[in-house]
Formats: C-alpha cells, sequence, structure tokens
C-alpha cells in the first residue's frame, strides 16, 4: 500500500482548489496546478470540514474494518491540518 507524504487535509484541500480552479472541473484555467499550489491553504477550513465528517464512518465501512482505528486515523489526520493543536 502506499503511503501519501503529504497530509490528508492538504490533499483534500489541493482537491477542492483544482475543482475551483480547473477547465477539467467547474473552473476556466487550461493550467491549474500553479493557481492550486498558490490557493490550496485557502481550502483547508473546507478539508477539515470534510475530514469531520468522516469520523464517523458509515453502517458499510464499519462493517468492512475497524471502527476505533477508522476514528483515531481521522483524528490524526484534523490534528496534522493544525499541528498548533488547535481543532476548528
Amino acid at each position: 500500500m502506499d503511503v501519501a507524504t503529504s497530509t490528508a487535509a492538504e490533499r483534500i484541500a489541493r482537491v477542492l482548489a483544482a475543482q475551483a480552479i480547473s477547465a477539467n472541473a467547474e473552473g476556466f484555467e487550461e493550467q491549474a496546478s500553479l493557481e492550486v499550489d498558490g490557493s490550496w491553504k485557502d481550502h483547508l477550513p473546507a478539508a477539515v470540514a470534510v475530514l469531520k465528517t468522516l469520523r464517523e464512518p458509515s453502517r458499510a465501512m464499519a462493517e468492512a474494518g475497524d471502527v476505533a482505528v477508522w476514528e483515531r486515523m481521522v483524528l490524526v489526520a484534523i490534528e496534522e491540518a493544525h499541528p498548533t493543536g488547535q481543532v476548528m
């Protein structure tokens, strides 16, 4: 299994930024990567909101794995977004 080199919050924020900017999604930019690099941090609050939503797995997710491990992993992802300990 691959392990990411960036935080989950950053990856989600980058997807949200790209969604808004890229012509391949809802935006207009043909070459969006530089704008995404410059604006993804603006999407961190939304990314953290997504992670907070994921704290509770669906019934199917819970049946597929360990709910306690899932919750710990998502809580760590939220904390990584706020390295000073400030949780939104």
